[in-house]
């Protein structure tokens, strides 16, 4: 649901801007405004500048500027929705959910009542853990012999859990409260509430905190050779490791400071790391790196540096990240990959042979496309044909997993010599491995783009290019068929050619900076739209306001399961259709960028000049007994009148 400009202004107008940064920066007056050191980028003097009358904040050494909402997004790692919510909260407001049924609100507000309890729970839990350790001569022992000081150990919340069985038990009032077992901090043997027990006993406590620096859950390390090494907590409704990542509300500034994000695999190498100057690592809990985790990161860098040991283990692991880093892959995002020797990890490596060697280290990470290259290479002689023809079957999905744009174009040139092919063969051999039509409700895809120009990925990272043209004899549709398109399609064709609202969102979801071209009055037409072109374009708002413009990868994962996601996945695979065919494009289809946006201005136009026609009728039926009416029916005529001239700039 799309929440409304006018509550936004309502908040951003009773939210005092001194009081919300004053809470993460240390503030003081400087004559009108207030000053301190900016929490995105170090500095030694104060540059960071906050203005009470202006409710606007500005730094002059890195040029952060914005609102309130503005802050909350840039320094918690927050998206939109959550940092609306976080200040709405904050000035005692409710965000509007027209949307939702009573009943729905009422679970949802039950929802958020319970996780609050559970947090709750796990802030308490962590701060006897962290009194522990303080009485545990052996566990701070243990510590000190890593390395680490007190300093870091309270940075990152470290605590102790006791050998003991129940040592919970005299933390809680209630031992049996049965959300003790669903915030994962104890375990009830086959519901026999007399064998219950603490899930952490006789282990280092590493605190996972979100980004709002919210205890979720833990990562409990031996100090001596038991099993399992490290234990986590399970999935919670607080804690879903696929989403998490251990180090990141420590590490915000460091990233920001440091102009990238280091993803290692455990939690002692990020502590360790940290100790000894690179306070921007994170960790993965215990779960390969997911799409989710560099979604989270990318909110603070564009650049992300993966380090794993140098066994095979470690080799999987960086293939595995590999597969979430590429629909994300685009020109301004950079991806680096650090292989370490096999008899070290983070930890040991920088403890062997210092920082600075841990830092040529990583300047020297390969980039994410020569990594495409060995991971396509991987088990292939390239000096057999035969090992060069296993090497581009590799390399396909790999290649079809990238966004659009300069570095998937350039990787093709790359991969093609590698496979001792033109560029044109590869794509042809690609086109003819895609699985075959099946039925005659799939039309077959133009063969190939031209020049310049690429036929775009399809939603899925392993799906199949554009197949080769039918035999001359057989008829030839222009845009795909699609078993989950087939109501589409129908609607198409009974009246002959795609809707108004059916291009728009062609367009928006086949060029994600097409969202960037509309203005907010443009967005609240759209959004206006009956079911279920309104719907899908509110969701797309609210997508662009959280993450900005996304690949459709990303998307496509987001609308699993609305109501709209069969609309939105056939209308953009019809956007195949915007590459031109042999015979010539499709007549309504756009050739760049520059014609897409003429299209998109002259679409909203024609649906502006309909809305206000609709307008036109309702305040004539008015008219008669109001007034105010017939003055407004007069501006919304006039105004029309300029749209029909071809003047949009209203």
């Amino acid at each position: 649901m799309s929440i409304p400009s006018a509550f936004l202004q309502d908040l951003l107008a009773r939210a005092d801007l001194v009081e919300v940064v004053g809470r993460h920066v240390a503030l003081r007056k400087s004559g009108a405004n207030y000053l301190g050191l900016c929490p995105f980028h170090g500095e030694k003097s104060p540059s960071f500048t906050v203005s009470p009358a202006k409710q606007f904040y500005h730094c002059f050494g890195c040029g952060a500027h914005g609102n309130a909402i503005d802050f909350l997004m840039a320094h918690t790692g927050a998206g939109f929705r959550e940092a609306v919510h976080d200040l709405a909260a904050q000035v005692g407001l409710t965000v509007p959910e027209e949307e939702r049924s009573p009943e729905q609100r009422a679970r949802e507000a039950a929802q958020r009542r319970a996780q609050q309890t559970l947090t709750e729970l796990m802030a308490q839990a962590a701060r006897a853990y962290r009194a522990q350790l303080k009485a545990s001569p052996r566990a701070i022992d243990y510590l000190k012999g890593r390395g680490l000081t007190g300093g870091i150990a309270k940075t990152y919340g470290l605590g102790y859990a006791p050998a003991q069985r129940r040592f919970l038990s005299t933390v809680f009032a209630d031992y049996q409260d049965a959300r003790l077992v669903e915030c994962g901090l104890v375990i009830e043997g086959d519901g026999d509430e007399a064998r219950r027990h603490d899930r952490f006993r006789d282990r280092i406590m590493f605190p996972i905190r979100n980004v709002k620096g919210e205890v979720i859950g833990f990562g409990g390390r031996v100090l001596d050779g038991g099993e399992p090494k490290y234990l986590n907590s399970p999935e919670t409704p607080l804690f879903h490791k696929g989403e998490e990542l251990y180090g990141l509300y420590e590490a915000r500034s460091a990233i920001r400071q440091a102009g990238c994000a280091l993803v290692v695999e455990g939690y002692m190498d990020v502590v360790a790391l940290a100790q000894l100057g690179f306070g921007h690592a994170v960790a993965t809990l215990g779960t390969a790196c997911t799409p989710e985790h560099v979604r989270k990161l990318l909110r603070f860098t564009d650049d992300v540096v993966f380090a794993f040991d140098g066994d095979a283990a470690g080799r999987r692991a960086a293939q595995r990240a590999l597969a979430a880093a590429l629909p994300w892959a685009g020109d301004t995002r950079r991806f680096r990959f650090l292989f370490l020797p096999p008899e070290h990890d983070p930890d040991s490596y920088i403890r062997t042979h210092g920082a600075e060697a841990f830092a040529a280290a990583l300047a020297q990470a390969t980039p994410l496309s020569r990594f495409v290259l060995e991971v396509a290479a991987d088990g292939c002689d390239l000096a057999t044909a035969e090992g060069r023809a296993r090497a581009t079957a590799q390399a396909r999905p790999l290649w079809q997993a990238l966004p659009e744009g300069a570095l998937k174009r350039q990787l093709l040139h790359e991969l093609a010599d590698l496979a001792a092919l033109e560029v044109r063969d590869l794509q042809q051999l690609w086109q003819d491995a895609a699985p075959p039509a099946r039925g005659p409700a799939h039309a077959s895809r133009p063969a190939a783009a031209p020049p310049g120009r690429t036929v775009r990925s399809s939603p899925h990272a392993t799906a199949p290019t554009p197949q080769a043209p039918p035999p001359a004899a057989a008829p030839r549709t222009r845009w795909p068929a699609r078993p989950d398109a087939a109501a589409l399609q129908a609607r198409r064709a009974a009246r002959g050619l795609l809707g108004r609202g059916d291009r728009i969102a062609r367009i928006v979801l086949t060029t994600p900076e097409a969202w960037d071209w509309l203005t907010a009055d443009d967005h609240a037409l759209l959004a206006q739209e009956p079911p279920p072109h309104g719907p899908l374009f509110a969701w797309l708002e609210a997508q662009w306001l959280e993450h900005g413009p996304q690949p459709w990868a990303a998307l496509r994962e987001g609308l699993r399961g609305q109501p709209f996601e069969a609309l939105a996945v056939a209308l953009h695979d019809s956007g195949l259709g915007l590459a031109r065919m042999d015979d010539g494009a499709a007549d309504d289809a756009p050739t760049d960028a520059a014609e897409m946006r003429r299209e998109l201005r002259e679409l909203l136009r024609r649906m502006r000049i309909e809305a206000l026609k609709q307008l036109e009728t309702a305040l004539l039926a008015r008219a008669g007994s109001d007034p105010d009416a017939q003055a407004r029916y007069r501006e919304v005529v006039a105004e029309r009148a300029l749209l029909q001239q071809g003047d949009d700039s209203i």
